[in-house]
């Protein structure tokens, strides 16, 4: 399995995202503006990989602080935590950890001890979130069994977390136990992680993929060559409404109008509970450059404008059920979610 991160020695290695699937790159951080850098760059991507990220990203702040007071060690990570904290809006994930990270300087006591605390608040929730993919994995294969074409979109693999994946950690576990299981994996425009990453790491894997041009999918689902849709999610309101890759909420337009099962996997840190509905989840818009002139090629005439928000917002009516590593959540609302998670 992929393991797209890593913390050793005070440094923060992370496969360099940008360069798949043309070279496999370990790039190595031991700042925090490394961190918030590659962030920002998505050379670590996935709701879940940004907020193990961020956490260790946290800790490097002590490699600047040795030798400081309690106080100043402490205000170099909350800076440390402000400062990633602006990496990136949309994945909650993101401020989950950073807040886990937070509570641990707020209640020290030892300056000597701080930085020990907070690597093992990181490695903790990078371990959290190695069993929740795989807990994932085994929940969603109950709603896959029998499926035999599954479409995805971007990427929601081991490359977006710590090692299963969300949206992947289903096909892997039926791969894994022998089932046949093919994916078709949208291309995912402008930055094509569908192509570049998922495709990328499914063949690694062992497990047929197909790639398709993002409009290619309606034509698949009216066909009905595709049994079902797996996607995963950057930020879950409260009543379900899901933020995902641009693109994913023409997806599930479709699903439903083929009446073809759409499901979103995400672990339950990914839930924000202070948002009551999707209208209230931040969209980040990304550069001109992504669109125009995507790879470096111009593609669009400098006098036109361009729109490039990284993600949309898909209702929960149209979702057939929510896989957490707690369970399953069929036709998801506010209700429903907060009987399983908030219990």
């Amino acid at each position: 399995m992929i393991e797209p991160l890593r913390f050793d020695n005070d440094a923060l290695h992370l496969i360099d995202q940008t360069k798949l699937p043309l070279e496999l790159v370990d790039l190595v951080c031991t700042t925090v503006d490394q961190v918030h850098d590659a962030i920002s760059r998505l050379v670590v991507r996935g709701a879940p990989a940004i907020g193990i990220a961020a956490a260790y990203g946290v800790c490097l702040a002590g490699n600047a602080s040795k030798n400081a007071t309690k106080n100043a060690s402490a205000n170099n990570y909350l800076e440390a935590i402000e400062s990633l904290a602006t990496s990136r809006p949309t994945a909650v994930n993101l401020f989950w950890a950073l807040d886990r990270m937070k509570a641990i300087v707020d209640a020290n006591t030892d300056s000597e001890s701080l930085k020990d605390q907070l690597i093992a608040e990181a490695r903790l929730i990078h371990e959290e979130d190695i069993q929740m993919g795989e807990a994932i994995g085994r929940h969603g294969a109950t709603l896959l069994t029998g499926c035999q074409r599954v479409l995805t979109h971007c990427n929601a693999g081991g490359l977006a977390t710590s090692k299963w994946g969300t949206a992947l950690a289903p096909i892997y576990h039926l791969h894994r136990s022998g089932a046949a299981i093919e994916v078709f994996a949208d291309e995912t425009r402008p930055l094509m992680q569908g192509a570049r990453l998922t495709a990328w790491e499914l063949a690694r894997s062992g497990v047929p993929v197909t790639v398709l041009t993002d409009s290619m999918a309606g034509s698949l689902l009216q066909t009905g060559t595709i049994d079902a849709v797996i996607v995963g999610a950057d930020r879950i309101a409260a009543n379900g409404d899901a933020a995902n890759k641009i693109g994913t909420y023409p997806l599930a337009v479709l699903a439903k109008h083929h009446q073809v099962p759409f499901y979103v996997a995400a672990p339950s840190s990914t839930f924000d509970f202070a948002l009551a509905s999707g209208d209230l989840i931040p969209i980040e818009q990304r550069a001109r450059e992504e669109v125009a002139s995507p790879g470096g090629i111009k593609m669009v005439p400098d006098e036109a404008s361009v729109v490039n928000p990284a993600f949309d917002v898909t209702p929960a009516e149209l979702i057939t059920a929510i896989i957490t590593e707690q369970g399953n959540i069929d036709s998801p609302n506010a209700n429903r979610i907060a009987e399983l998670l908030l219990r």
